[in-house]
């Protein structure tokens, strides 16, 4: 928790579930931006048009011109029954996704450094009252090591993940952490871009974090509903839900251009959430004058000492697939993320719908990746500090966040997606040649990113090519590369672009444009 306010945080209205607030999606204030009468407004209206056609007919038609949606327009599609409208919203994702982020699909990995967590989330194992699970926190050597499995695998981007413990977590772990990944090289690899998922912090932190060089900052809400998140997270730091809600504006007033939203479906009612998702996404735009870069879209899964058949608001996958859709059309141009959380089946359905980011081979444990780690080892003190009487010989996997679905290696999947005609990318260039935020966001606006992205994906997937893949990956790949390079509308980049190409074969690498 911020330990100093400003005079604007100090007069900033205290609203609860039973205090009516104003919605302002431009105001600072959590319960003016995701408002929960306007939230329910929403609801009510949606429901009372369900089987309105003319107006599903007219909100299909404003989507088609790659505008977007207002929350309000969203959520009568999502409730919506009217005979076909569900094949039109998928039909209009995959158009649109295809339009501003054609068939390239980015890759990351997440890297856990810590599972020590002082907060009390009822639906994550990492929470401080759990003494089954064993608590793991990486040294700089044991960061290193994991790097090198993650480079070894072909990964050029990391997302960063731990839990929230000031003691064993400090901001200056964290730090030391990142910088300690981006100095590793090994071979062919480096790490390229490290976005960070950590727990909410002050503006100072964040123009800490900004500073280190850090790629996307991302923080799942959970749920917007303030009474259920108060149920959710009866205690620590995060149990504050305007701390929670109102961090992406600290960390867009630390530096930070590019940030990630998303909710944990499956915690409230879909609806309720889906919405309070799409109002945050319009609050970014009208209070920073940019929108989040991603929005996740996890689901409930099982995890230690957690079973996902407890949680009752659980998302059918024809309701998901919808969501997944409608997000795409409300909010064309931003990032679309889905993890090994899902199944290889949900991830190929939800590529066409427009996910344009997949984690490939994950590990969700403290340690996973590197196979010298993986066979055991003792672990240390709890989460409250209480060492066992005789420490237990664990797994790293016992250290786990949560169960994962697909759980194919980065080449399977690789070779999947060229199969499928995608393009797997593993760029990282519009971080490093500052096209961040709203710089990012008008290149995608404007089209440019076709002669941006396009020969950055193929450069990257080359390279993946030749350090990386089986000789059957390598093989589709190839042929995909030759094909794809002709769709670069510039012919001036495209001619640049085959220059790269050839080169890299030769051993140089990292071009981009």
């Amino acid at each position: 928790m911020e330990q100093q306010k400003t005079e604007q945080q100090k007069t900033k209205p205290q609203c609860s579930p039973k205090t009516e607030c104003r919605y302002d999606p431009a105001s600072s204030a959590a319960a003016e931006f995701i408002n929960d009468g306007e939230i329910r407004d929403t609801l009510e209206y949606a429901e009372a048009h369900r089987h309105d056609q003319a107006l599903a007919d007219a909100i299909i038609e404003k989507a088609a011109r790659h505008k977007g949606l207002t929350h309000r327009e969203a959520a009568v599609l999502l409730v919506s029954d009217v005979p076909g409208v569900d094949a039109r919203i998928k039909a209009l994702a995959k158009e649109i996704k295809e339009a501003y982020y054609g068939r390239r699909i980015v890759f990351f990995a997440p890297l856990y450094l810590s599972n020590y967590c002082v907060n009390g989330c009822i639906y994550c194992p990492y929470h401080l009252k759990n003494r089954h699970i064993p608590r793991r926190k990486l040294t700089q050597d044991e960061i290193r090591r994991e790097v090198v499995a993650l480079q070894d695998m072909g990964h050029k981007r990391l997302a960063v993940e731990l839990g929230e413990d000031p003691a064993n977590n400090p901001l200056d772990y964290v730090l030391e952490s990142i910088d300690t990944i981006y100095s590793v090289k090994h071979r062919n690899g480096s790490i390229r871009r490290v976005n960070v998922n950590i727990a909410a912090t002050t503006v100072e932190n964040y123009r800490r974090l900004h500073e280190a060089g850090i790629g996307t900052y991302i923080l799942f809400q959970e749920t917007y509903n303030m009474a259920k998140y108060k149920d959710l997270h009866p205690s620590g730091p995060k149990s504050d839900y305007a701390r929670q809600t109102e961090a992406m504006d600290r960390a867009m007033d630390g530096g930070i251009d590019d940030v990630g939203l998303g909710v944990l479906f499956g915690l409230e009612l879909y609806k309720y959430d889906f919405v309070g998702l799409l109002m945050h996404a319009e609050h970014l735009e009208a209070a920073k004058g940019v929108g989040p870069h991603t929005i996740s879209v996890p689901r409930i899964r099982s995890a230690d000492g957690i079973d996902a058949a407890d949680f009752e608001n659980a998302v059918p996958d024809e309701i998901f697939e919808r969501i997944v859709a409608l997000i795409r059309i409300t909010v064309p141009y931003t990032g679309m993320i889905m993890s090994t959380r899902e199944s290889a089946e949900m991830r190929g359905k939800a590529l066409e719908l427009g996910v344009s980011q997949l984690s490939g081979a994950s590990k969700t444990s403290v340690g996973g990746y590197d196979e010298s780690a993986s066979l055991g080892g003792t672990f240390g003190a709890d989460a409250c500090g209480a060492s066992p009487k005789s420490p237990r010989a664990m797994k790293v996997e016992d250290t786990a966040q949560f169960d994962i679905d697909d759980s194919r290696t980065l080449d399977e999947v690789v070779s999947w997606l060229a199969g499928k005609g995608y393009i797997p990318s593993f760029c990282t260039a519009c971080y490093r040649e500052g096209r961040t935020g709203d710089r990012f966001m008008s290149l995608v606006k404007n089209g440019q990113i076709a002669n941006i992205c396009q020969p950055n994906a193929l450069m990257t997937f080359k390279e993946y090519l030749e350090d990386y893949a089986s000789p059957t990956t390598r093989e589709k790949g190839m042929r995909l590369i030759k094909s794809e390079l002709a769709k670069v509308p510039s012919d001036k980049v495209r001619e640049k672009a085959g220059e790269y190409l050839r080169e890299l074969e030769d051993g140089r690498r990292d071009f981009r444009f």
